[in-house]
């Protein structure tokens, strides 16, 4: 059986929510079907910083349709990934944290749709995997 994408990214949601709360990082959920921003993140110099998480199933590319601007400076992007095993809750997911400023090479326009490139993340983001470091006053600007 197949996740549920709405499922998937909530998963994807709570856990990096979980694990910014684990790192002592003051962030928060916010909620509407149809929002811009999945989590606001107050850095230790109270500077807001928001955070979109993208989160797939298996070893595919994030979609990216809603994605327009990449030189926000406090904006990031947590590209989720539950490698295939979304139903084994022992397996941890990988987690790329790019900021905006540095996601434009990863994306790719296709005639019907934007997406976050999986094989261009792994083959040229690898100081974005587990990057939660990235998530501090230094992207404030």
């Amino acid at each position: 059986m197949a996740a549920d994408p709405y499922n998937t990214n909530l998963a994807a949601e709570f856990f990096v929510l979980a694990t910014l709360h684990r790192l002592g990082r003051e962030a928060f959920l916010t909620l509407g079907n149809k929002k811009g921003v999945d989590i606001v993140i107050l850095t230790p110099s109270r500077t807001a910083v928001s955070l979109e998480v993208k989160g797939v199933a298996d070893k595919y590319d994030w979609p990216a349709n809603n994605i327009h601007i990449f030189d926000k400076l406090h904006q990031l992007y947590a590209l989720v990934c539950f490698e295939g095993k979304i139903k084994e809750p022992t397996v941890m997911p990988n987690v790329w944290i790019v900021p905006s400023t540095r996601l434009h090479p990863f994306v790719r326009r296709y005639k019907d749709r934007v997406v976050i490139s999986r094989a261009a993340m792994l083959k040229g983001g690898k100081e974005f995997l587990s990057a939660w470091e990235m998530i501090g006053d230094s992207v404030a600007g």
